[in-house]
């Protein structure tokens, strides 16, 4: 079904929400998308948490056509709308308004999978993943279709992690979990989900376990495991790679057109900048 956007002069309007959201650099990325394709489109930021989630959108008029939702709203819009199967194991971050109908995706699993698979064709059977949190279930979903059949999970915390093993089960791969360590198995392919500063006493460790790191942060940037991981020849994918991913499949989804990623990576260096 074509989506109801209207015409390239028609404003319709998007936004970003969460708690806080200033941070946020969808914005930049849209506009760009927009002025790409010629539309006269609108897209900002708006303050919303998990409260105010419900009253907000059911206060949008015609002239909305979709909301990105990042913390703490992606398991919140699931109660929204009819829910795509990746949103349904994982989360939702993007919610399309269309003819009166709600429909919830989940585009940072695609976003990983396509940053991979632009930095690298090389097959990645075997995965460590660095953390346990909502990022981590969503990289979980996202090497399994990579092609992943063993992931080690590495977590300080154990308990955090069992929501993973019933996932794992759904998503067809084997888990591993492990407590926080330097001994890091031989991988393929790392994802490090933790926050800035977390995987630093690691860092010369996961470098050494796969030729491919993946690091979520995005700022600031580089870390110190991404430095470490570039001077040991890895290729590393950065929180900015994933963020342009994820963007590229919401825009489509939104506006029913696709953008180049070089359009997108152009608008983040005057944006992270300021």
């Amino acid at each position: 079904m074509t989506p109801d956007v209207g015409s390239l002069g028609v404003r319709r309007r998007c936004a970003v929400l969460g708690s806080p959201i200033e941070h946020s650099l969808s914005p930049a990325l849209h506009a760009a998308a927009y002025a790409s394709l010629g539309l006269n489109w609108s897209y900002e930021r708006v303050e919303v948490d998990h409260k105010q989630l419900v009253p907000f959108v059911n206060s949008l008029d015609a002239s909305w056509r979709g909301l990105s939702l990042t913390m703490p709203l992606k398991e919140a819009v699931l109660e929204l709308g009819e829910v795509d199967e990746l949103a349904r194991l994982g989360a939702g971050n993007t919610l399309i308004l269309e003819r009166g109908t709600r429909r919830i995706y989940n585009t940072d699993v695609g976003g990983l999978t396509w940053a991979v698979r632009d930095a690298t064709a090389a097959p990645v059977p075997r995965v460590t993943i660095l953390g346990a949190g909502a990022t981590a279930r969503a990289a979980l979903i996202a090497v399994a279709q990579l092609g992943a059949q063993q992931v080690s999970v590495l977590v300080r915390t154990p308990s955090r992690s069992e929501s993973l093993r019933a996932l794992s089960h759904q998503v067809g791969v084997e888990l591993d979990i492990r407590p926080w360590s330097v001994h890091l198995p031989d991988a393929d392919l790392v994802v490090s989900t933790v926050i800035s500063g977390a995987a630093d006493s690691t860092a010369r460790a996961v470098a050494d376990s796969a030729p491919v790191i993946v690091d979520v942060i995005y700022d600031p940037w580089p870390t110190v495991l991404a430095m470490t991981a570039q001077q040991a020849g890895c290729t590393v994918i950065s929180g900015r790679d994933l963020l342009v991913g994820q963007a590229l499949l919401q825009i489509e989804l939104m506006t029913g057109h696709s953008v180049a990623a070089d359009v997108l990576y152009a608008a983040l260096p005057t944006e992270l900048s300021a």
